[in-house]
């Protein structure tokens, strides 16, 4: 019946009625279009905040992390605690070639959400321009340093920007200072995100007893590198840096150029002159600690137009370019070495001037290799 009674009302209804019905319904779907603009700024600016700390975090973790768990393991000692710090010192001990020998990934740490809240804050792309065979193995050179190796963390200890997806059957392997893994906790956090120490041990385990399908991600300029990086410079050190060739001959592993464009504008930094006084101090203090301390600063946390270290937001484009097929040679001579190091120079400069006028970059630029 009452059905019938809806059903009735409705043929009932005038076109006027109509009209008017449909001007309601309107004005209500504008109502909600508009709040849903006013809240639009609200949670951009949110998720701007949330981009921001990701980063922070990280850039705090590498700068602290270490020193401050140090601290607090010796502290703890002292204290009624130290029996919490006697179980993790011990399990130290015992945990402690765990690094050379492919680590400790996490998928579940490489996959959290805080990682793509650090990938959009610059943002950070990934882009594949050849397929690799996961029947090999390789030796990916990421070039230039920058001062924290975004993109290089990023695309490489994350699955942030997909590269699992983008390169199926392969695992990277982010290879970073041995010293960092003798510090407790921080060696925990890098080894889980499958960060490797450069090392002989570690860079053999994972091309010779690791099966195959594995990338070594080897920052081939190192901390020399990152005392030439600054917005507008493209400037690598490669010219004397032969050793991962002569590795991947040894191990019969296929050499990958990588270039990041944007790496070196995530800060500005002060350059000092070769030869100066304070260049002298950084080169000597690099050797002592095995990395240089770089003068930068980017951008501070609460205002965009300050100083802080907080990175600029600029694009940090990766591009993986086209592996080199290298012969497995237990003993390469310094001429074959040479040869495929002339090769793998050639193959980074032709990535290079392929692809950076699409990311910020004049015709006219062009790469120093050093």
């Amino acid at each position: 019946m009452l059905v019938m009674i809806i059903t009735s009302g409705r043929k009932q209804l005038t076109s006027s009625a109509a009209v008017r019905f449909r001007g309601t319904g309107c004005s209500i779907l504008s109502a909600l279009q508009d709040l849903s603009v006013a809240f639009l700024p609200c949670r951009s600016k949110m998720e701007k905040h949330l981009q921001v700390i990701s980063v922070l975090q990280w850039v705090i973790s590498f700068l602290a992390l270490g020193a401050a768990c140090t601290f607090l393991l010796i502290y703890m000692f002292c204290t009624d605690c130290w029996l919490i710090s006697a179980i993790y010192t011990a399990w130290l001990i015992v945990d402690w070639n765990t690094p050379k020998q492919g680590g400790r990934r996490s998928s579940w740490v490489r996959n959290w959400t805080v990682w793509t809240y650090f990938r959009d804050y610059f943002p950070i792309r990934l882009i594949k321009t050849h397929n690799l065979l996961p029947s090999r193995n390789y030796i990916f050179g990421y070039h230039p340093h920058g001062i924290f190796c975004f993109g290089a963390f990023c695309n490489f200890g994350t699955e942030a920007t997909g590269f699992t997806k983008n390169f199926p059957g392969i695992k990277p392997s982010l290879a970073t200072l041995a010293g960092n893994f003798r510090i407790p906790v921080l060696r925990d956090y890098l080894m889980s995100g499958g960060i490797c120490p450069v090392n002989k041990n570690s860079i053999d385990y994972l091309l010779s007893r690791n099966g195959t399908g594995n990338a070594v991600v080897i920052v081939v300029g190192g901390a020399a590198e990152s005392l030439q990086c600054a917005p507008g410079m493209n400037t690598v050190t490669l010219k004397n840096r032969k050793g991962f060739v002569r590795l991947a001959l040894q191990k019969g592993s296929d050499l990958v150029p990588v270039y990041s464009f944007g790496e070196n504008d995530a800060y500005k930094q002060v350059i000092f002159e070769e030869g100066s006084y304070w260049r002298s101090i950084q080169r000597r203090l690099q050797k002592i600690i095995g990395f240089a301390p770089c003068v930068f600063h980017g951008c501070g946390l609460f205002f965009g137009n300050s100083w802080g270290i907080v990175p600029y937001c600029n694009p940090i484009t990766t591009i993986v370019g086209e592996p080199i097929t290298v012969p497995k040679i237990e003993d390469p001579t310094d001429e074959m070495v040479d040869l495929y190091h002339a090769m793998y120079i050639r193959s980074l400069q032709c990535l290079f001037d392929k692809y950076k006028t699409r990311f910020g970059l004049k015709e006219s630029d062009i790469l120093y290799i050093q």
